[in-house]
């Protein structure tokens, strides 16, 4: 491939719902261009951008991908995304990467929650797009639908820069609004015709709204405008292009991917309108000088850049995709990795076309493309030169909150699994590992039950190494309400030394949930000489591990040793060891035991019309709804204190509710004393497993 400059490259994001064509899209692209021979299908599993084994069986996008195609002289970086919620942290990785985004629509959908999600994230990220509307061979497509639907939503910056012509409900060329002309398609050719009589009224609606979008760019303009003039075609794409590059207009067009129609268009507006990056601006700070430092995407300033994806593949390797922030980056140059503290040669440069790496002589400022094997670089991290250090700022990435217990299948295969989660946590910021030590299970975190799903199915897949899923453990703990005072003798002979030791102890609470328990000792007159306390409070700390209710830590108990006895021969710390251990499962047990468990402060954010259904699901689960605050579009912010038991599954059933609208974020708040039926349960579960046996699971 060849070397582009800045002002030849175009780096552009395809987003919106999943299923509304984007692969597809992409697909024709790059068909068009000549990077393939024939168009793969979704559903054949040969696509250039869906490489991966789960996105071929599974037939959608899962990871995002790269697909750089040239195309009159410039380059476009082909951006393609996942459109399904469960992956949302690929688009918001693509997003840092991304200078223009196309929005796909289906026809024959119409606008779906991933249409509306993908324009809040161009609002966030303030990138110019398009909207494509898909399908349009198909019968009931309407591209005057979903015009009328994103005006209504969006207002009048929606501007189709193209009609549709149909014949005998079939799809069979197109109007340009900005020349006023028809053409239709023969078979890949495209022949002008008349603009149907049908199309004209609608064709003159949408001619006056570009035209007083375009007088809107300057008051000279307006002037001429009002005037009665007419602009040149070369003044109209002028000035569409300053609108589509602020975000003052957004072009609407739509095509038929299958058939390759329309796509010929759209990758012309591309190079027309759509900014390079020497359009867009982008910062970090002088590490050396702590002044912030504009890099621009100037080639001539020196070389940085931005690691924004990292692809981990058994297969094809380690690669770090990197978006050029400025300078011009070469065969063999030093690098310098920012937050890594490391200087290395980064060897060859790659573009990725999907899964295939070609190799390049050098990458100009604004450019995407690919590093191999550089040691210890991380998706988010900065490079740039040692004499000029350059850090940016890391991309925003969704927090997971949906997590299930995971266990391996076969316990030989631990190290395996946890060396696979490490690969795949390089690539994937969304997902997390959190050992829970005090409930002995491991947690697998991500963005909901697909989305786990697929790890599990990847960790067989690819790695060769099995695990299951299950519920997680609460992480409930035990503490006491009341005081007891008990004593215990532990005695032992069997021929030689025997064992003894004996403690009267009083338990109580101590009213400090942070810390499992206080030790204190009223010992008088030697009764237990001082050199026993340490084994004593050795007792205390392996009782707390697991309490005598239902095996969950304790917190918040006082201990006080206040008498006891010992043998001069017989006794030793063993023995008081183990009779502090017996005497704190007595006097726990006696000390009114309760059970506490962990309250989550839960904040849903949910369109105005959900409210009610939320609230009283939130009731079913033993939430406490605190307050509700109004949010921009029409959203409202539910506020809550829920137990962790009751946030299981949430993910799921907040979607099915919302239709996909709704979102959540928790954090741990505190712990609260678990009502008497969920005490029951867990006390009669510690049961059963001790009849089995099993205490330890």
């Amino acid at each position: 491939m060849k070397v582009y400059t800045t002002e030849k490259i175009r780096n552009v994001v395809l987003l919106g719902h999943g299923g509304s064509g984007k692969t597809s899209l992409a697909e024709a692209m790059a068909y068009l261009s000549g990077i393939t021979s024939r168009m793969g299908k979704v559903t054949d599993g040969n696509t250039v951008s869906d490489y991966g084994k789960e996105e071929q069986k599974r037939q959608f996008s899962i990871s995002t991908s790269v697909i750089p195609i040239e195309w009159e002289g410039y380059k476009i970086n082909i951006i393609d995304t996942p459109g399904y919620f469960d992956f949302v942290g690929e688009v918001e990785e693509a997003m840092s990467a991304a200078g223009a985004a196309i929005i796909v629509v289906n026809g024959k959908s119409g606008i779906e929650v991933g249409t509306q999600k993908a324009w809040e994230l161009c609002e966030k990220y303030k990138i110019p797009r398009f909207i494509y509307v898909s399908n349009m061979d198909v019968d009931n497509a309407s591209f005057r639908q979903v015009v009328e639907d994103m005006t209504n939503l969006y207002g009048k910056k929606m501007a189709p820069f193209h009609l549709p012509i149909r014949e005998d409900e079939k799809f069979v060329g197109y109007i340009n609004v900005i020349t006023e002309t028809g053409n239709r398609w023969q078979g890949k050719e495209v022949v002008p015709c008349e603009v149907p009589e049908y199309n004209k009224p609608n064709l003159q609606i949408c001619r006056d709204t570009l035209m007083e979008a375009v007088a809107e760019t300057s008051e000279e303009m307006m002037e001429r405008y009002f005037g009665g003039e007419t602009f040149s075609e070369a003044e109209i794409r002028a000035a569409l292009r300053t609108d589509v590059c602020d975000c003052s207009i957004v072009p609407m067009t739509m095509g038929s991917n299958v058939l390759c129609q329309g796509v010929y268009t759209l990758l012309d507006d591309i190079i027309k309108y759509m900014p390079s990056p020497e359009n867009r601006e982008v910062a970090g700070i002088n590490m050396k000088t702590n002044e912030i430092y504009h890099a621009d995407y100037d080639f001539s300033k020196a070389k940085s850049a931005y690691i924004w994806k990292t692809i981990v593949d058994p297969f094809i390797g380690k690669y770090s995709l990197i978006k050029v922030n400025s300078g011009v980056l070469k065969t063999d140059d030093l690098i310098y990795n920012v937050d890594k503290d490391i200087e290395e040669k980064i060897g060859k440069l790659y573009v990725l076309q999907g899964n295939k790496p070609i190799e390049v002589p050098e990458l100009h400022a604004g450019d995407i493309g690919a590093l191999a094997k550089l040691s210890g670089a991380r998706t988010g991290n900065s490079l740039s030169t040692k004499n000029l250090t350059i850090k940016y700022g890391k991309t925003e990435i969704s927090t997971p909150y949906t997590y299930m217990r995971y266990k391996p299948k076969n316990k030989a295969d631990v190290d395996k699994i946890a060396q696979a989660l490490q690969k795949i946590g390089h690539e994937d910021q969304t997902m997390k590992v959190v050992n829970d030590a005090e409930n002995r299970q491991m947690l697998l975190y991500g963005m909901g039950d697909q989305h786990l799903d697929i790890i599990v199915s990847k960790l067989l897949n690819e790695y060769k190494v099995e695990v299951e899923l299950t519920t997680p453990k609460i992480a409930y703990k035990e503490t006491i309400k009341k005081t007891s005072d008990v004593e215990y003798k532990y005695k032992k002979q069997s021929g030689g030394h025997g064992q003894y030791g004996h403690v009267k102890m009083r338990f109580s609470p101590s009213n400090d949930l942070e810390t499992p328990y206080v030790f204190e000792q009223e010992v008088v007159g030697g009764a237990v000489p001082k050199n026993f306390f340490p084994a004593v409070e050795k007792g205390l700390q392996d009782s707390v591990q697991k309490g005598p209710m239902a095996a969950y830590p304790v917190v918040g108990v006082k201990a006080v040793l206040y008498d006891g006895s010992y043998h001069p021969v017989d006794s030793s710390e063993l023995a008081f060891k183990m009779a502090t251990i017996q005497a704190f499962k007595k006097g726990f047990m006696e000390a009114h035991p309760v059970l506490l468990e962990p309250i989550a402060s839960l904040k849903v954010t949910v369109p105005d019309a959900y409210t009610g259904d939320i609230m009283s699901d939130l009731n079913k689960r033993r939430g406490r709804v605190l307050g509700m605050n109004p949010a921009a579009g029409g959203l409202q912010i539910i506020e809550a204190d829920i137990p962790m038991s009751g946030l299981f599954g949430y993910c799921t059933d907040l979607r099915s509710m919302t239709g996909g609208r709704g979102e959540y974020a928790y954090e741990f708040a505190r712990y609260e004393q678990a009502p008497s039926d969920v005490q029951e349960k867990e006390v009669a579960a510690r049961a059963a497993k001790v009849a089995e046996n099993n205490v330890d699971e």
